[in-house]
């Protein structure tokens, strides 16, 4: 097909200067025929066209000597019209088509009345009017065209058909493409501009799905032919967008292993996207979409007709709003995973309870293993201990640099036929605790920077890359808005944990951990509060992007189901940054508490935790929640002695569960321990044994007696393992935490039973490793969950109610009770004060003591204490004056 649009001027080749010369005198000529000629705005458009183009043929002879005959040498050449406009009823009158004297252009209303029909069997020039006025408009010559053209609609477009039966309806659609401009191609290739698609099915399909060329339905045609007297181009996205093939076109879904409001939700958008669905094990539907993290088996054999694929299918062919192809997400049956035990155990009533104490030590170091992150390879042993150091023993050993180094140096000190000495084994170091809380500093800013790699190149970087199937999925604006400044955090602390990894592969106690931060603080002033203060908005831009463009939608889906996200939305990545500088502080204090004072990282460190300071202050602090603030508030005034750093701005209460403690840790056996979940640590608080009355502060606020006393308040980062424990018939809705303190070598274990029948125990550890899984920065919470046999850990719940039991902790709490009240150093001097000043502003009905017996009191009591008197004489003083310190300070 010669091309249609030409220049004005029109520029003859040299060769053709003497075909030109050559022509025979040819007329040209517009010819308005019917209905054309009575519209003046066409007669008046045709005064303004004055060229037209015009076919030329060249007969060259054979040359002397040569093998082929005659040759034709066809081209266009731009002719001036000689008569502009003749107008006539008659067209038999100039369509014989076979006078060469006259080279004339038809302008027919018409294309399907019987003066077209003859002038196409005759094989004349025929345009339509719309033509014409877009010649004039732009000044363009009259096109050629080896077929009937009535209008520019479709011009420079080339289409391609799948999927079509009926061969009538695709020739009707092909002589419309024709009279509008377009072209046809049989075979799909890179000049194809549009696919015409009956189904989603076919090579063709695919081909243009990959290739992003817009595959749309035949209306497209129809309604392009219904306005083909209109000035527009049926190729403007805002035309053809209404007549995109949907993607689930000719497809009956069924969903399998979905909840309820995902289903529905799913079904929803199956019909808004063209297909329609039934129920599992309809015999119609054509594919099968499987929750690969929920389905174990498939509930029957599928036929060979039936696609069984992973939802990520779904979401992609949205995304793309096109259907995907299902060999890239076909559903494998997944072998569920075989819990094995960490070690073998022997029976329980193995009367060797330092051998049982080994085993349990073992068990907790197996369980922790999977999670520990640590930079550093494992220390390697000599190989005649290859059999002889058991599990235990091995995790024990210190993993600090200059072990390590010396444990893989060792080896090399030993000849192949030397036999190593038990003198020359290299000594063992322990971990200490600064150490061991700066690894956590740099395991938790590793995995931050991970999960910011995880923002930019799993959701910024995507929406942002050019040439998308579908088009952008965002505008740019939406993109700056969502993300912020994550660039410039990632790019900060990408610095930091760099230097962090350098510090501690190359540890020693002098080394500088607040230096680092220093060094970056100015850095992080700029990049953290644009972000932080407008997080809300980017939350909002979220959400409301998510619920207008199913393709938005469709491409959180995708990726929130990859590994890397663990199952967590943007938005809850997105809050991390607004999490990480608070657990940064709180682990630099941590550090610093384990810093020797003439070390001078400790003055540092207190200018570190400051600048962090000056970056927070920098953030809005209308953001603070002021509801969770009271909450922290209520948990302060319930638990006595709760320490006082639990109130922070960035701190909130997350769920409370009562329970009884099953081992020795935190507290004894059978006592009833009540554990507020906070975003980034636990308390842990045991019921009172007795008590204390209702107090009144010094500015006569009653407030509620404390019904429980303050055990322990754990930063989450030292949970190394959740253990939801099978229920048996000695152990039933029990669960254990696997702790790590700095301050300890070994790992401890903390077991429980909930108590309370509204909280549901998968429901309780899922939230408390999410919050686990926040605090050290790790994507996947789940992981942190392992399901085991109570007998392995050595719990039980049996007994806990019997008389025995109830006795033998009575008999301890006695015990205890003696012993302090035999204890000389039980009440200092200055509490004993403190304890006759706050009860000097009471509102007792008993006059208190005067100022002299006070001071005589106190006297006597430092010099002559009273061994049983005096404490139970101050016990409610005492604990009243730390009730109220809040309200005297």
């Amino acid at each position: 097909m010669i091309a249609f649009t030409l220049p004005l001027r029109f520029t003859v080749p040299l060769v053709l200067y003497s075909l030109v010369e050559m022509l025979p005198r040819v007329e040209t000529r517009v010819v308005l025929v019917g209905e054309a000629g009575k519209n003046g705005a066409l007669v008046k458009a045709l005064q303004t066209v004055r060229i037209m183009e015009v076919p030329v043929v060249k007969i060259r002879g054979r040359e002397p000597g040569a093998e082929t005959g005659e040759k034709l040498i066809k081209s266009i050449v731009n002719m001036d019209i000689n008569v502009p406009c003749i107008k006539t009823d008659n067209v038999k009158e100039f369509g014989d088509g076979e006078n060469t004297e006259f080279e004339t252009v038809f302008v027919l209303k018409d294309f399907a009345s019987p003066d077209y029909i003859y002038l196409y069997k005759h094989d004349n020039r025929i345009v339509g009017p719309p033509v014409v006025l877009h010649c004039a408009t732009r000044e363009e010559p009259l096109p050629f065209s080896s077929r009937p053209l009535y209008s520019t609609t479709m011009l420079n477009l080339s289409l391609c058909f799948t999927g079509f039966r009926n061969k009538e309806e695709v020739k009707n659609l092909v002589n419309l493409v024709h009279h509008m401009g377009g072209t046809i191609r049989k075979d799909f290739s890179t000049k194809v501009t549009h696919l015409i698609a009956y189904s989603t099915h076919g090579e063709k399909y695919k081909l243009a799905v990959c290739m992003g060329t817009p595959i749309l339905t035949p209306t497209w045609i129809h309604k392009a032919w219904e306005h083909r007297e209109d000035v527009f181009h049926a190729g403007d996205e805002e035309f053809r967008t209404e007549f995109k093939v949907p993607p689930f076109q000719d497809c009956v879904l069924s969903f399998l292993g979905f909840s309820d409001e995902e289903k529905t939700n799913m079904e929803e958008r199956t019909i808004k996207h063209g297909g329609s669905h039934l129920e599992v094990g309809d015999q119609k539907c054509t594919h099968m979409v499987v929750e690969e993290n929920a389905v174990k088996e498939l509930p029957f054999v599928p036929s060979k007709r039936l696609y069984v694929v992973k939802q990520e299918w779904f979401w992609g062919t949205i995304q793309m709003d096109a259907r995907a192809g299902e060999s890239m997400y076909f559903y494998q049956k997944m072998d569920s995973p075989v819990l094995k035990k960490a070690v073998s155990l022997l029976s329980l009533n193995t009367p060797n309870s330092n051998r049982k104490r080994r085993r349990l030590r073992e068990t907790l170091a197996q369980l922790t293993k999977e999670t520990e992150i640590s930079p550093f390879p494992p220390p390697r042993k000599r190989p005649s201990a290859e059999h002889s150091m058991s599990m235990g023993s091995l995790l024990d050993i210190s993993n600090t640099p200059e072990t390590c180094k010396a444990l893989a140096e060792w080896p090399f000190h030993c000849t192949k036929h030397s036999r190593p000495l038990k003198s020359s084994t290299p000594a063992v170091l322990k971990q200490s605790a600064r150490w061991q809380v700066s690894k956590e500093l740099y395991q938790t800013e590793s995995n931050y920077v991970d999960i910011l790699t995880t923002v930019l190149q799993l959701f910024k970087v995507p929406l942002e890359k050019e040439g998308q199937v579908g088009g952008p999925i965002l505008a740019p604006e939406e993109i700056k808005t969502i993300f912020g400044s994550i660039p410039e955090i990632f790019d900060v602390h990408t610095r930091i944990k760099a230097d962090l990894e350098e510090l501690v592969m190359d540890w020693s106690e002098d080394k500088s951990v607040g230096d680092i931060i220093l060094k970056y603080s100015k850095d992080l002033v700029k990049a953290y509060p644009p972000f932080v203060n407008f997080f809300e908005m980017s939350k909002e831009t979220i959400v409301r992007c998510e619920k207008q463009k199913p393709r938005f939608h469709a491409f959180l889906k995708i990726n929130q189901a990859k590994p890397e996200c663990g199952r967590q939305t943007l938005v809850e990545l997105l809050i991390r940054p607004v999490q990480r500088l608070p657990s940064v502080a709180l682990l630099l204090n941590d550090i610093k508490k384990h810093t020797a004072c003439n070390n001078p990282d400790k003055i540092t460190l207190e200018k570190a935790i400051e600048s962090l300071k000056e970056v927070m202050t920098h953030i809005n602090e209308d953001k603070r929640k002021i509801e969770g603030q009271k909450q922290i508030f209520d948990v302060v005034y319930e638990v006595d002695g709760c320490p006082a750093n639990l109130l922070s701005s960035h701190r909130s209460l997350v769920h409370r569960v009562e329970t009884i403690a099953l081992g020795d840790k935190p507290c004894d056996r059978g006592e009833h321990v009540t554990l507020f979940l906070f975003n980034d640590c636990l308390e842990i608080a045991r019921k009172r044994h007795k008590v204390i009355s209702t107090f009144r502060s010094p500015l006569g606020q009653t407030r509620p007696a404390a019904q429980l006393k303050h055990i322990t308040l754990m930063p989450l980062s030292q949970i190394r393992r959740v253990l939801d424990l099978q229920d048996t018939e000695d152990c039933r809705n029990a669960f254990a935490l696997v702790v790590h303190p700095p301050t300890e070598q070994e790992n401890l274990l903390f077991s429980f039973q909930l108590t309370t029948e509204d909280t549901v125990k998968s429901t309780w550890l899922k939230m408390l490793c999410r919050h686990v899984a926040n605090t050290i920065c790790k994507a996947d919470a789940e992981d942190l969950i392992q399901c085991t046999e109570p007998d392995s850990v050595q719990v039980s719940t049996k007994d806990m109610d019997s008389t025995l039991s109830k006795a033998s902790r009575v008999i301890k709490k006695t015990s205890k009770k003696v012993t302090r009240a035999f204890s000389f150093t039980k009440t200092p001097k200055r509490v004993i004060q403190r304890a006759f000043m706050a009860n000097s502003t009471s509102d007792d009905k008993s006059p208190g003591p005067s100022s002299e017996n006070m001071i005589h009191v106190g006297s006597s009591a430092m010099h002559s204490p009273s061994m049983v008197n005096l404490p139970s004489m101050f016990e409610r003083k005492y604990h009243t004056f730390s009730r109220s310190t809040s309200h005297l300070f």
